[in-house]
């Protein structure tokens, strides 16, 4: 396996702990299809890299997994569950496709708005909280509805938000 010694401003790129992650997924794989370790791999990279992926991450991984890096930056542009740039600690994502805009997701995004004073797309001052719009999160039976960071929250209100809002602060 390549030993690659890329580092960031914050950690190394590919410590001895994340390499061991990503081979472990690699192992499930036939040997010439280590690139359908290439998810998993992106999951493990973002979450050991503050939530994000950069480009640098990218290619190591590109070039860990014995890739073409335009193969990595398809697929991690492609999926809203991966981010190409800093976010907040907490990433708060709001359905606003049909389901959930019927069932109130305007008035949920106007009230992230008025009580966080960002709009989607956009991080608290503090870094606590990202605010991003998505299209469906397949859940639309409890529209309106949101993920937070990995959980779902269903049949929002905006006394429900705040209460969630509460648990992050």
């Amino acid at each position: 396996m390549n030993d690659i010694h890329l580092t960031g401003d914050k950690l190394p790129l590919f410590n001895s702990d994340l390499r061991q992650q990503i081979d472990d997924w690699m192992a499930k794989y036939p040997i010439d299809q280590k690139q359908s370790a290439l998810i998993p791999s992106l999951h493990i990279l973002q979450e050991a890299n503050e939530g994000w992926l950069s480009e640098d991450v990218m290619r190591a991984l590109a070039a860990y997994l014995d890739i073409p890096a335009i193969s990595v930056f398809e697929v991690a542009t492609f999926y809203s569950m991966f981010e190409l740039s800093p976010v907040g600690k907490n990433k708060i994502n709001i359905c606003t496709n049909i389901s959930c805009q019927l069932n109130g997701s305007e008035e949920i995004v106007a009230h992230f708005k008025q009580r966080l004073g960002i709009g989607l797309g956009e991080t608290t001052d503090d870094g606590k909280i990202m605010l991003k719009e998505v299209e469906c999160l397949g859940a639309c039976c409890g529209a309106p509805m949101m993920q937070v960071n990995r959980d779902y929250h269903e049949n929002l209100t905006a006394d429900k938000v705040d209460q969630i809002l509460g648990e992050l602060e």
